[in-house]
């Protein structure tokens, strides 16, 4: 069932005010005052007591040459400031500093003041003058050493991510073509500790289908969904502009041992690797894998029931869901019977490295095919953070078993961020629905050719050129080279060549980072490395 399409401009208006609302309200610098519980040469451990529920919270800040300290009224070097644990600081984090948790300033009470300091009520306040602590890339925690899990303070905590390209889009061949086109997405999370329950609220938007248009954006030899009751193919279909809307709830069992329930009328089930737009390996890519379909295109379900078992290293997950793809119409929720099934396995080795299985059974999922699909994905990603960017790296397998055949997938990719520049790349391996390719039709039943195997390698780089506030704005470009298997060259060239070039502007991510490689089933829970990043 369908709820009935709207065409006002309204909701458009209300989602774009709702997003740059809460986006400015991140742009501004956060202030927390707390008590020193450790200090080393480029950092500071800082207890801060929330004034209202009188939580606790641990937090690391970066510091740098570019960090400036006080003592009293007077400016010191950070090394003869002779910090101690106990005493009183005021750290302040800049906009400009979040993404690397650099202390803008830091203030300390003079040292005849210092005695007897304890740790004192502080509530954040934007007000620039005051001294405070905002890390940037943890959640509030409790006290506990770096690389522990840490838990949410008591209050809402919020964070958001959020991209806007303008994307100049070429694709090569005989099936290309040219455009300028406006991606776009989203996402805010809502949190809430109380003792060993954690409520969380997720939302994500996207006005794709005004900004890109409702056949979506040119993509050669992608295949998936449908318009006017034809199949939608060598294109990207947009996104709809309720991505997810979705609530979750994770309660503490024991030390290494968690519940987490989530679901809502928009998200995700347990199936796939992280989707494409929140792995950190894919955040420089601008186009959608043409394997989006076999690993993680159940992103966006109308209808979601999860449940997961998180037991030290491993995060065992099962979910009920509708797997129904959308329909076209992109303004509405396109709810029908959570008649899917799938389950996934998480495991951690170390902080740095995620695998995942995942397999499950959709029911009636295309709209002009009838009949079943089975899918079943394996991923391994690793994300190293460092204090001037990251790396990070994943590679994929899939299969999807659907109306007597099989077709496989695999990628590699990789993105890496330094300063201002990043470099970023991904290989694939899809086998594609040769006959919909070749005719932009369903095949009858009776002449369906073999699945054919088409290869595409991408390469491209970015330099970030604006820091404002929080917002991030980058130049950058891609190129991609395609194999092109040999049924397919009548429709799409011997060796077609595609290239974009984008403006991407990053929205300010508030105090706790990016949303990389996050999920809706993971209740929220973020661990951290040993620089305070959070690490998922």
């Amino acid at each position: 069932m369908s709820v009935r399409r709207t065409r006002s401009s309204v909701p458009i208006l209300v989602v774009l005010a709702f997003a740059m609302a809460a986006s400015i309200a991140y742009a501004q610098e956060i202030t927390y005052l707390g008590t020193v519980l450790a200090v080393e040469a480029g950092r500071v451990q800082v207890k801060t007591v929330d004034e209202k529920t009188k939580q606790e919270d641990t937090r690391w800040f970066v510091i740098d040459k570019d960090t400036r300290v006080k003592r009293g009224d007077e400016a010191v070097a950070y090394s003869a400031a002779k910090i101690t644990p106990g005493e009183r600081i005021a750290v302040i984090i800049g906009p400009s500093g979040k993404m690397k948790m650099q202390a803008k300033e830091i203030r300390l009470a003079l040292a005849a003041d210092m005695k007897g300091a304890t740790a004192q009520p502080s509530k954040p306040t934007t007000a620039a003058a005051e001294a405070g602590a905002h890390a940037e890339h943890q959640p509030a925690g409790q006290a506990q050493k770096p690389g522990a899990d840490m838990a949410m303070s008591s209050g809402w905590q919020v964070m958001q991510d959020g991209v806007v390209y303008g994307l100049f889009n070429y694709q090569g061949g005989p099936r290309g073509g040219d455009e300028f086109v406006v991606p776009n997405w989203w996402m805010g999370m809502f949190m809430r500790q109380m003792g060993r329950h954690q409520f969380g609220v997720n939302a994500m938007l996207s006005l794709d289908a005004a900004t890109v248009g409702e056949s979506g954006y040119r993509e050669i030899f992608q295949v998936g969904e449908a318009l006017d009751g034809k199949p939608l193919i060598d294109r990207q279909h947009p996104h709809d502009l309720f991505m997810q809307l979705a609530a979750s709830w994770r309660i503490t069992l024991g030390d290494s041992t968690a519940l987490v329930l989530a679901g809502g009328p928009a998200g995700e089930p347990t199936l796939g690797p992280v989707a494409f737009m929140h792995r950190a390996s894919a955040a420089g890519l601008v186009l959608a894998p043409l394997g989006h379909h076999t690993f993680d295109s159940t992103h966006i379900s109308f209808g979601v029931v999860t449940a997961a078992i998180e037991r030290g290293r491993w995060v065992f997950e099962g979910s009920v869901f509708n797997g129904r793809e959308p329909d076209e119409h992109r303004w509405d929720f396109d709810f029908g019977a959570m008649d899917s099934v799938a389950g996934r396995v998480w495991f951690r080795p170390t902080e740095e490295w995620e695998a995942q299985v995942s397999t499950g059974l959709l029911r009636e999922p295309e709209e002009l095919v009838p009949g079943d699909a089975r899918r079943t994905t394996a991923s391994l990603s690793w994300l190293r953070r460092q204090e001037s960017g990251f790396k990070a790296a994943t590679v994929g397998y899939g299969v999807n078993a659907a109306h007597g055949e099989r077709r496989h997938g695999a990628f590699g990719e990789l993105t890496m961020e330094r300063g201002a520049n990043s470099m970023f790349g991904r290989v694939e391996a899809q086998q594609v629905e040769t006959s919909i390719l070749l005719t932009g039709e369903i095949p009858d039943g009776e002449h369906v050719d073999e699945p054919a195997t088409v290869s595409a390698f991408t390469v491209g780089a970015a330099r970030r050129l604006v820091t404002w506030r929080g917002f991030e704005g980058a130049l950058g470009a891609q190129l991609t080279f395609y194999r092109v298997p040999d049924p397919l060259r009548i429709t799409h060239g011997d060796r077609p060549v595609s290239f974009q070039a984008f403006f991407r502007l990053r929205l300010p991510s508030g105090d706790m980072g990016r949303m990389w490689n996050m999920r809706m089933s993971q209740g929220h829970k973020m661990e951290m490395d040993h620089s305070g990043h959070v690490m998922r």
